[in-house]
């Protein structure tokens, strides 16, 4: 075994293992059960500050990026996919899936999305169905100012997609007051709920566009109207996996209950940015840090992998690489949810700090007393 410091999956608390071994019902059957759903669909919203509709769909946090490009997207559509790191340019291919025209809007992958650079684009071009943008790009732990660009989007009538599945409940996220018309996120990231589920919110102007589209959607398990009546019907479109959601139910109660969560991440964040800097370790991006993972270069001369394995093998803890472009590039840092906290996150920090000497890097300050300082 060993502590999963990864940007995802994060580790499960004792009491959500717990939930989900209780009993379960059937849930295509009890109707208690879709009251039990329907609660923690509530809880949700409240939590994601959104009277929108917000469902609890089957299947790991990508499936509500495809489901809401599939239950968006007609033949012929054009739509603007914000692109500032690999999971910003990967909605194109979502779009494309569906038969859609994805329009790149390209930019420095080390520095979050420009809102000014982008109200300049949008002037002389605007015409999309709707626009796609994350909110926190995993990969390169960029941070984009959601508040300010799909209010931006909104101005011309462009719906608006965000992937917030690695930045919801690790970052502020407010769906009402930003303008967002379908945002994502998924159980296994700042929730710390075993991955599977996928969370998603749907505001009216988004079903509008659903209910006008001349082409069926293209997809049934990826259909965002297929949940649209299940309350009213007592009706889910597949068997729903009961004991993930007793699981997600008491994460949901755990981040309820934690006033200080989204202050914990951002100190947790800003602390490690600032030890490995210290030690003489280079963060990818310039700016627009996520408070819920770190990246940072692999130094010259030194493999990913076998920093990699050596903090797993020797210490038991497990930090992540990236892939694409960044393969072997850098390495990634978890401080989301169960994992923004100060007793894993030095122990991480201490395994780095004696993996790196180990294998020759010069370290200028113990990388876990420059994070305890910087609390």
């Amino acid at each position: 075994m060993y502590r999963i410091m990864t940007p995802g999956p994060t580790s499960v608390s004792d009491s959500v293992m717990r939930a989900r071994s209780l009993w379960f019902p059937n849930s295509d059957t009890d109707e208690d059960f879709f009251e039990e759903y329907h609660g923690l669909c509530l809880l949700l919203a409240e939590l994601l500050h959104t009277e929108n509709e917000v469902y609890i769909m089957d299947g790991e946090g990508i499936l509500g990026l495809e489901a809401a490009c599939a239950s968006l997207t007609e033949p012929g559509d054009r739509v603007l996919v914000i692109d500032n790191g690999i999971y910003g340019r990967g909605f194109a291919d979502f779009v494309s899936m569906y038969g859609g025209i994805p329009t790149l809007y390209s930019s420095d992958y080390k520095n979050p999305i420009d809102t000014e650079a982008l109200s300049i684009f949008l002037e002389k071009d605007h015409a999309f169905k709707y626009a796609t943008v994350v909110h926190c790009d995993t990969p390169s732990g960029m941070l984009n100012d959601v508040s300010a660009i799909c209010p931006l989007l909104k101005s011309y009538g462009i719906l608006t997609v965000v992937d917030s599945v690695s930045a919801m409940f690790g970052a502020e996220l407010r769906v009402d007051g930003w303008q967002i018309d379908i945002a994502c996120g998924g159980s296994q990231k700042a929730l710390s709920a075993p991955s599977g589920l996928t969370l998603i919110s749907v505001s009216p102007d988004a079903f509008d566009a659903i209910d006008r589209r001349k082409t069926p959607i293209a997809s049934f398990y990826c259909s965002i109207a297929a949940f649209r009546n299940y309350y009213r019907d007592k009706w889910f479109p597949y068997t729903m996996p009961a004991s993930d959601i007793y699981g997600l139910k008491e994460a949901v109660r755990t981040v309820r209950e934690d006033s200080s969560r989204l202050e914990r991440h951002a100190r947790i964040a800003s602390a490690v940015r600032s030890a490995l800097t210290k030690a003489g370790l280079t963060l990818y991006a310039d700016g627009g840090y996520s408070p819920t993972v770190t990246v940072f270069n692999v130094p010259d001369g030194l493999n990913a992998d076998e920093i990699i394995n050596i903090m797993r093998k020797e210490y038991g803890i497990l930090i992540a690489g990236s892939f694409d472009i960044l393969s072997g590039k850098v390495l990634r840092i978890g401080h989301m949810g169960n994992n923004a906290n100060v007793g894993d996150m030095a122990d991480t920090l201490e395994a780095l700090d004696k993996t790196l000497r180990f294998l020759g890097f010069g370290i200028k300050y113990d990388i876990k007393s420059a994070f305890t300082e910087s609390l």
